[in-house]
C-alpha cells in the first residue's frame, strides 16, 4: 500500500507508533490480524481462544471504564458495580501483555465527568451536555478536562516506555446512546480534537495511535487528526464473510486513504474472503463475553479455522514492533 498510509498525524510521533502503522499497512489486502477485547482482569475471553485454538490474539483491547474518576458510587446498581467491579486493575493486564509485544487497543466508555448516575457513558443515565463542554471555562469544559487529563496521566507511562497505544476514543460516536455522540456531529468533531491537540501538544502523549470509530462522513473530524479509520459491527451470528459492504462505506469518509480497521465486531469475520475479495480490513477486534465465548455468535469449529488460517495474523507471527 501507500507509504503515506503509515505515516502518523503527530510529527513528532514515537518510532514505535511508525512501525506499528507500517505493519499494518504492510499486511493490509494480504492478512488480517486477529483481535479481542476483554474487560476484567480474569480475561476469560483470552483463555478461551487459547483452549479452543491453542493460540493468541495479535492484538487485545483492555477497557478503561472503571478508571473514569467521576462513578457516582451512591446512585448505581448492582449491574454498573459488577461491570466496573470486574474492570478494577486492567491495566496490569495491559502491562503484561505490553511485556510479551503484542498489540494494545484502549476502549473507554468514559463515565460523565459532571452529574450522572449509574452507567453515566450511556445518555439516557446523565444530563452531561456535551455540547456545553466544547466551550471553554464551562463547568462542562473544566470537568472534561479534568477527566481528560486524569487519563492521560494512566497512559503517561505507556508513553515513557514507548508502547503503542492504538487509542479509540469516543467509539460509536455516530448514535445517540453516547454523551459524546448526544449532541451531534459538529460537537462530536469538537470533541475529538480537544484531545486530539491535548494529549499530542501538551501530555505529548507520542505512543498513540489515534483510531477514528464511526463511519458517518459529517461525524468525521478530519485527516490532520486521524491515524486509522474503523467501525463498530455486530452482524448477525455465523455469518462470517467480508464486510465488504460495511467496509466501501467506511473508507468514503477521508480525504486521504488510511489504513482501516474493524473496532468491534460480535460475529468474526472470514480472513479468507476478505483477502481474497482484496477488502482492506488490516484487524478486527470480537467483543467481550458471549460474542466470544458462546458458539450462539461464533462456533469453536469457526474460531479454530480464523485462529489457523493462513490469512490470518495470531500473537506467535507477529513481529516485535517496539
Amino acid at each position: 500500500m501507500s507509504d503515506k498510509l503509515f505515516i502518523p498525524q503527530n510529527k513528532n510521533a514515537q518510532d514505535c507508533v511508525k512501525n506499528v502503522m507500517k505493519y499494518l499497512s504492510d499486511i493490509t489486502y494480504e492478512k488480517v490480524i486477529t483481535g479481542q477485547h476483554t474487560q476484567t482482569m480474569a480475561q476469560e475471553e483470552l483463555h478461551y481462544i487459547e483452549q479452543v485454538t491453542g493460540k493468541q490474539p495479535a492484538l487485545l483491547g483492555f477497557e478503561l471504564l472503571s478508571y473514569s474518576p467521576n462513578i457516582n458510587y451512591s446512585e448505581t446498581d448492582d449491574e454498573c458495580m459488577k461491570e466496573v467491579e470486574g474492570n478494577y486493575g486492567t491495566l496490569k493486564r495491559a502491562w503484561e501483555w505490553a511485556e510479551k509485544k503484542g498489540l494494545i487497543t484502549f476502549t473507554w466508555h468514559w463515565f460523565s465527568p459532571l452529574g450522572g448516575r449509574s452507567k453515566s457513558f450511556f445518555t439516557i443515565n446523565t444530563d452531561f451536555d456535551a455540547s456545553k463542554a466544547v466551550i471553554d471555562g464551562t463547568p462542562e469544559n473544566i470537568a472534561l478536562i479534568s477527566d481528560m487529563d486524569m487519563m492521560a496521566g494512566l497512559l503517561r507511562p505507556f508513553c515513557d516506555k514507548h508502547i503503542p497505544i492504538l487509542w479509540r476514543p469516543f467509539h460509536e460516536g455516530e448514535g445517540d446512546w453516547f454523551w459524546w455522540g448526544a449532541k451531534g456531529k459538529d460537537t462530536l468533531k469538537k470533541l475529538w480534537r480537544i484531545m486530539y491537540e491535548r494529549y499530542t501538544n501538551v501530555h505529548k502523549l507520542n505512543n498513540l495511535i489515534w483510531v477514528w470509530n464511526s463511519p458517518l462522513p459529517e461525524s468525521y473530524p478530519g485527516d490532520d487528526v486521524v491515524d486509522i479509520i474503523s467501525r463498530d459491527m455486530y452482524p448477525p451470528a455465523h455469518e462470517h464473510n467480508s464486510r465488504s459492504e460495511r467496509y466501501y462505506e467506511l473508507v468514503k469518509i477521508s480525504e486521504q486513504p488510511k489504513i482501516v480497521l474493524i473496532g468491534e465486531t460480535g460475529t468474526i469475520p472470514s480472513a479468507k474472503a476478505i483477502t481474497e475479495e482484496k477488502i482492506g480490513w488490516a484487524s478486527y477486534m470480537t467483543w467481550s463475553n458471549e460474542f466470544c465465548m458462546s458458539e450462539d455468535y461464533t462456533t469453536k469449529e469457526a474460531l479454530k479455522e480464523m485462529y489457523n488460517s493462513p490469512y490470518a495474523v495470531t500473537k506467535d507471527e507477529l513481529p516485535e514492533l517496539y
